[in-house]
């Protein structure tokens, strides 16, 4: 993966040299940094993003990573946030009705896929198509995923289990997770015999392994809207923000297993 990084990354100071004039002629110690807040299944991707952005302008970008639900709320709140990724359009409309967004840099930048986990030992066996008993699969196990109330991946969790036919017999049997980390977490460790992620999450934990792929058409498309917040006015978020629609980051969303659907700038 690393090696794939280097080779697309060699023109990637192209991105900055349009915008970034102002900042290299500055000290890299006085640039100001950058706070993003970004879903919890965004991390090791965007992790290495902003080390990479880090490398080329000498500004460092920090990021929180949570369920979209609860970083929008903390936006609300007054979080002193640059840029605003959610896992999904519900909580960025919420962010955008309350004027919490510079709307006019509101784009969709990822999708994802949703898939059926278990421990990485499991011998389970399931097909995912309507009518399948996944209750009994489980037995007195409980399945593990986002809290549907609010967490983006348990609310494309239930609307697929319902499309399914399987939500009635399952929603007792949940484990209601704050993110789809810690869902992932669950079933890692063996407290959950299966649990319900982002394709994302499941290839980076070797404690897991997938078992099964929802059809897409039993979810709304997982899609992750990227945002300005209103409040920023952070000329490196600007940066950044641009950074992350150029053909290298979106390169190493994709190594991660994100599908980029932004158009690269």
């Amino acid at each position: 993966m690393a090696s794939m990084r280097g080779s697309k990354l060699k023109g990637a100071v192209v991105v900055l040299a349009m915008t970034a004039a102002v900042m290299v002629s500055a000290p890299a110690a006085h640039a100001q940094d950058v706070l993003v807040l970004a879903a919890a299944s965004l991390k090791n991707a965007l992790e290495t993003i902003a080390k990479d952005f880090h490398n080329k302008s000498g500004v460092t970008v920090t990021s929180s990573f949570a369920a979209s639900s609860a970083l929008a709320k903390q936006i609300e709140n007054g979080a002193p946030a640059d840029i605003f990724l959610s896992a999904d359009l519900d909580w960025m409309n919420y962010a955008q009705k309350r004027d919490l967004i510079k709307a006019d840099s509101r784009i969709n930048l990822l999708g994802n896929d949703l898939v059926l986990i278990a421990p990485k030992d499991s011998n389970v066996a399931v097909d995912l198509k309507t009518g399948f008993d996944l209750a009994a699969v489980l037995g007195d196990g409980r399945l593990a995923t986002g809290d549907p109330s609010n967490v983006p991946v348990g609310k494309y969790a239930q609307a697929a289990l319902e499309k399914l036919g399987m939500w009635a017999a399952i929603a007792p049997k949940l484990a209601r997770a704050d993110n789809v980390r810690a869902a992932l977490a669950l079933v890692s460790r063996g407290e959950a015999p299966l649990g319900i992620v982002y394709r994302t999450d499941a290839v980076i934990d070797k404690g897991v392994k997938i078992v099964a792929t929802f059809p897409a058409d039993s979810h709304p498309p997982i899609t992750y809207p990227l945002a300005l917040t209103a409040t920023s006015r952070n000329a490196n978020a600007q940066l950044f923000y641009s950074y992350l629609k150029s053909s290298e980051a979106l390169g190493v969303f994709r190594e991660f297993g994100f599908v980029p659907v932004a158009k690269p700038e």
